[in-house]
């Protein structure tokens, strides 16, 4: 029996996205709603081989013989996520060639394959192929005086096979498919994937020569950058030469049809030296995650979920200014259900306001047109200060991150990298403003990113407040960050790699003592993922000491609930829905002081040790009553809340004959009414009414 006290991550990862997986199956969620989790499930599974399943290929490889916490060593982990992904990718298939395709076609929408092409279309198909593909494609022969070409990775390729009287052997060429569209509309509703459109008219690149046979084949490769930090003089030179390389990482992963020659699978096993292990046979078109592009297209409201349109906070609605705002007291944004524009409004009001004399801000990933970028390079033109402390290895979006980094630098702007072995993980700004008493800062704090896109799709809470305890910590962090400085060790702004971990310690073991003198304890922590062996030991004790254990962990989540003498009082719960739960709340019952907790970290070894991080206290009673109501409906959802179940296993919690509840769509729904009501009757943050009973001490 391996070490039932820690779960192993890898794993637990993989039930995280078979959970995403389960929100294709119901046949109840509207079509293209299901398509997308198909899509977003593809996705997450490219990205976890490209970064975990690497990961533990190379310990193999390096015979690595170190047991994870978990008990299992590399090769062990290795064949249970190839046993657990191959019933994961079977089922995937299942749903979309037996459930979703046909239902497409029920509503007019067909996806053709070069032999499923009716007859009908066959003009068509030749004009669009002469007038584009032909020009694009560029087949590669392999022999002894042509190698096999390199193929970059997640691109789809077709491998042909060909005679000719002068051949004794037979003869192989790549075919790269063009990657700019993967589903060509035909006609209206008709559509054909590309690498098949290519396939229809293959015969035809090989003049001379006699098609044999093709296969449809695409490679995922190791994507972890790797460069040795100390000696980089250039941080952004060396990611810049680093990313050139990423798609030329060890293959880790080959998708191939399956009905593909046993030969041609074994012409690739041996160029692009994989095992049979490694390579997956898919009964359908390869790379599911195209269909997001088909999701983003096909406009047809009927097919999809009804739109949730965030709403604007009554306290911003008006014309106040947001300096007059956050002046008469601490603001909260609950995303995506309150709107993100005060955000932007608060960064472009800085821009233009005379009395703003400098801004600081951290971004780590945003998005391709922000309007805060183009706001930090207007305040900079505008001769304010502004310090901007861009994060270049945020994973897969370095590439971008780099690009906003020389513009901003173009602009004016004081760019900062951070620091050397620690990604800057905080999300904070910092405006400084000259005022009839004096310099006042406000601060915005956050636990999501500064990105107007994914405001609307991550659940998470931004925090504004202008008190000056706030302020000072902050401006002490972004000093660490751009200077020479002392770490960190604020009043309010309690930060990683240096005392997060030991704040969390001390809290957990508070709970504890009060449980062990007979007092009601309670700890509620929400994140997106548990890892952190130490933390997981502190809640271990606490439960036995009888405290009270609540965790709302969306993805990985190392700690084993349900255990008899170990965690008996722990409960862990995910959410997975239409929105990506991606907020930190930690909530500590302390003999009724109820300290509430918001951060940008998980507990993770990653967040606590290699990343600068923040927690702030929530102080307001009213804003704390408001965040508290937020996870009591969270606990309260009985349709896409998942209980985990010894071992790791998920359950579903279903409403059975009670009241269905949708946590999302119940905030949704009470932030919408909420503001409406306080707009109407212009009450105060105070007096804010939930649709839930109220927490009683």
């Amino acid at each position: 029996m391996k070490n039932r006290r820690y779960l192993n991550r890898e794993l637990s990862w993989l039930e995280f996205n078979s959970r995403v997986l389960e929100q294709a199956a119901p046949k109840d969620t509207p079509l293209l709603e299901r398509l997308k989790f198909l899509s977003i499930f593809s996705s997450n599974l490219d990205e976890f081989f490209m970064v975990r399943v690497a990961g533990v290929m190379s310990q193999i490889r390096l015979d690595y013989r170190e047991k994870y916490l978990s008990g299992h060593r590399p090769e062990e982990i290795f064949a249970l996520l190839n046993k657990k992904i191959r019933k994961l990718v079977d089922y995937e298939y299942k749903i979309l060639n037996k459930e979703i395709l046909p239902a497409l076609q029920n509503e007019g929408v067909f996806f053709y394959t070069a032999t499923s092409l009716p007859e009908a279309f066959a003009i068509d198909i030749r004009e669009k192929f002469l007038k584009k593909f032909l020009m694009i494609l560029t087949p590669m022969a392999v022999d002894q005086a042509r190698p096999f070409p390199f193929i970059p990775g997640k691109t789809l390729n077709i491998l042909a096979e060909l005679s000719s009287p002068q051949h004794d052997q037979p003869l192989y060429a790549v075919v790269p498919v063009p990657g700019r569209e993967r589903f060509y509309e035909i006609s209206p509703n008709n559509y054909i994937y590309s690498e098949e459109l290519v396939r229809i008219f293959l015969k035809d690149l090989f003049e001379g020569y006699t098609l044999e046979k093709s296969c449809v084949f695409r490679i995922i490769r190791d994507a972890e950058l790797s460069f040795d930090e100390e000696e980089a003089r250039d941080l952004l030179s060396a990611i810049e030469s680093e990313l050139r390389t990423r798609d030329r990482g060890y293959p880790v992963r080959l998708e191939v049809e399956k009905n593909a020659a046993p030969e041609m699978v074994a012409f690739l096993h041996e160029r692009f030296e994989l095992a049979d292990n490694l390579t997956y046979y898919t009964e359908g078109p390869l790379n599911v995650s195209a269909f997001m592009e088909f999701y983003g297209l096909y406009d047809n409201a009927k097919l999809r979920d009804a739109r949730i349109v965030p709403v604007m906070p009554i306290e911003f609605a008006g014309r106040q200014s947001t300096f007059a705002i956050i002046a008469a007291g601490d603001r909260i944004l609950n995303l995506p259900y309150e709107s993100f524009s005060p955000v932007e409004k608060f960064v472009e009001e800085a821009s233009k306001d005379p009395s703003v004399l400098a801004i600081k801000q951290t971004l780590y990933r945003t998005s391709g047109n922000s309007p805060i970028i183009k706001s930090l390079k207007r305040a900079a033109q505008n001769g304010k200060q502004v310090t901007v402390v861009v994060e270049l290895k945020a994973r897969f979006d370095e590439a971008q991150n780099i690009s906003w980094a020389k513009q901003l630098e173009e602009s004016g702007c004081h760019v900062s990298y951070g620091l050397v072995g620690l990604k800057t993980h905080c999300k904070m700004t910092l405006v400084v403003r000259e005022e009839a008493r004096g310099i006042k800062r406000y601060a915005h704090l956050s636990t999501g990113n500064y990105n107007d896109k994914t405001a609307r799709l991550y659940t998470d809470v931004g925090f504004f407040s202008c008190r000056n305890s706030f302020a000072a910590d902050i401006a002490g962090v972004f000093n660490y960050l751009t200077g020479y400085c002392e770490p960190p060790r604020r009043k309010k702004i309690i930060s990683a790699p240096f005392d997060l971990r030991q704040f969390l310690l001390d809290k957990i073991a508070q709970e504890t003592r009060n449980a062990q003198a007979g007092l009601r304890a309670e700890v509620v922590a929400k994140m997106n993922s548990l890892v952190d062996p130490d933390l997981i030991n502190a809640l271990y004790e606490a439960s036995g000491a009888g405290v009270k254990v609540t965790l709302i962990v969306r993805g990985i989540c190392c700690l084993n609930p349900g255990v008899p003498r170990q965690s008996e009082n722990i409960k862990v719960f995910s959410i997975v829905d239409r929105f990506l739960e991606h907020s930190r709340i930690f909530y500590f019952y302390n003999n009724k002081n109820h300290d509430l907790y918001l951060s940008s970290a998980d507990w993770m070894m990653r967040n606590l040790d290699r990343r600068v991080e923040i927690l702030f206290p929530v102080e307001d009673d009213a804003i704390k009553k408001e965040i508290l109501h937020h996870l009591e409906i969270q606990r309260s959802d009985n349709t896409t809340l998942w209980e985990m179940l010894r071992d790791g296993e998920y359950r579903r919690r279903r409403p059975g004959k009670g009241d269905r509840i949708r946590s999302q769509l119940v905030l949704a729904e009470y932030e919408a009414e909420r503001n409406m009501v306080e707009r109407i009757q212009k009450t105060s943050l105070k007096k804010r009414k939930s649709p839930f009973k109220k927490r009683e001490d």
